[in-house]
């Protein structure tokens, strides 16, 4: 009763039609269907056996088509008995309207009676659906949540207090056993490389020589590429901690940073990156000359462009920005192939769609402190009821442009039911983030993200090297 009640609101029937209707795409995107196609070319029964595991495919594929498009028409029944804005009940019908054409699409497909114009038109169109949905269940939650935000200033927050009197000075640096002093300069150095931020882009690199280079991938370019990437994205810390150390002195999460805190002076940090940079080209020419230029490209584009340029001046800086978590992707690729192609220009897309995602959550979970460093985050200058809308529509690209990824790859089920269910979660949180714009869910929903994407990456990994 309490669930027949839960799916009579607007909200959770969107959501359970968008996830229906994204199992479904993301189904239809795996090698195995395609197979399965092929065993089964009647449609809507099948003339081949259920023993046949490509028959048996085939079958739950259009079983679950069926299932999906009864939760679309549901969620637009309650859409129209509900209140709900005009622009939620249009992308409802939208989404309803298209999904008879997704069906013929997909009996043309299984019986071979006709051909489509344009390969992947089946699967456009389901996507366009979902997106639809996604774009309801947005509104709609805004329509239900959101608020009228005031941007905020410098002014408008409290600055960092700090209470000196009531704090015991620390014993100088100079002052203590050698041992000591080594290892408090040295896990200072660490701190400037950004380790937090090496094990996800490691595994970006690692996906896409998994995609590239399938079974074949040795043990050379895999050192040399993720020794590289190590080094890259600590170069790329460290110039980021030079450049940011005053506005770090402003912000709760930052003045403790080693340059800020003057454990580290500036000159020798900066000195330290480029010894960094040298090493990380160094590496990176071991395979070829595009990888070293990609690389230097991703140190010069967070350094530069996004630390300088981009994420002072712009509350579009985290969406631009993403171009630098995508670029080892791009590194991954040229490394195993020399070249950059169209399956590693996909698999950097799906994170640069994912990071507005990911850090927005962020974002909303240190709006203060961002306001107090000057930084023009989406939060800060746009609100928080256009930020987390903004956090739905961005998890909706991520999980299109994986299933794009899915398809062009021929990756099969490890990858799919890791970006269905991971990406359920991910949803839900968001969700969640709606309802209780706390810190703490904003923190659930970067930790989703985090999950997502990292879960996503090995089981690409996976998916590609062992089937």
């Amino acid at each position: 009763m309490r669930l027949r009640r839960a799916l009579e609101r607007p909200t959770a029937a969107l959501a359970v039609a968008t996830v229906a209707v994204y199992l479904l795409v993301v189904v239809g995107a795996t090698a195995s269907l395609a197979d399965a196609a092929e065993a089964c070319s009647s449609w809507p029964a099948c003339s081949g056996s259920l023993t046949e595991p490509a028959v048996a495919i085939a079958i739950g594929h259009r079983v679950l088509a069926a299932l999906a498009g009864l939760a679309v028409l549901a969620a637009v029944v309650v859409i129209f008995r509900s209140e709900t804005p005009r622009s939620v009940k249009a992308t409802g019908v939208i989404a309803l309207v298209l999904y008879p054409t997704q069906i013929a699409f997909g009996a043309l497909l299984a019986t071979g009676v006709g051909s489509l114009p344009a390969p992947g038109l089946h699967l456009a169109v389901g996507l366009t659906i979902f997106a639809t949905l996604v774009v309801s269940l947005a509104w709609q939650l805004e329509y239900e949540t959101g608020g009228a935000d005031e941007p905020l200033t410098q002014d408008d927050v409290e600055p960092v207090s700090t209470d000196d009197d009531a704090a015991e000075s620390p014993t100088p640096l100079a002052d203590r056993p050698f041992a000591e002093r080594l290892k408090l300069r040295s896990f200072a150095y660490f701190r400037l490389m950004k380790p937090r931020l090496m094990w996800l882009l490691c595994l970006v690199a690692a996906a896409a020589m998994a995609l590239a280079a399938g079974s074949t991938l040795g043990v050379r370019t895999i050192v040399f590429t993720l020794g590289g990437g190590v080094l890259a994205i600590g170069a790329s810390g460290t110039f980021n901690h030079v450049l940011e150390r005053e506005k770090d002195k402003k912000m709760s999460r930052t003045n403790d940073r080693p340059i800020a805190t003057h454990q580290i002076p500036a000159r020798n940090a900066m000195i330290f990156g480029l010894v960094l940079t040298v090493l990380s080209i160094g590496a990176f020419l071991q395979l070829n000359p595009l990888t070293a230029a990609l690389g230097l490209t991703a140190i010069i584009f967070y350094s530069v462009i996004y630390t300088l340029l981009l994420k002072p001046n712009t509350v579009q800086n985290t969406v631009i920005g993403g171009a630098a978590g995508s670029l080892p992707a791009l590194i991954g690729w040229a490394a195993v192939t020399g070249r950059i192609e169209v399956a590693g220009v996909m698999l950097a897309t799906v994170i640069f769609v994912w990071t507005p995602a990911h850090f927005y959550n962020l974002a909303l979970a240190y709006k203060e402190d961002y306001a107090r460093g000057g930084f023009p985050m989406m939060p800060v200058v746009r609100g928080e009821t256009t930020t987390r809308k903004h956090i739905l529509l961005w998890i909706g690209t991520t999980l299109a442009a994986t299933t794009v990824l899915i398809w062009l790859t021929q990756l099969g089920w490890v990858a799919a039911v890791s970006t269905t269910a991971l990406g359920t979660v991910f949803l839900w949180a968001a969700i969640k983030l709606h309802r209780e714009q706390t810190e703490q869910a904003a923190f659930r929903a970067f930790h989703a993200s985090n999950a997502y994407l990292g879960v996503l990456l090995l089981a690409i990994v996976v998916d590609a090297l062992a089937f």
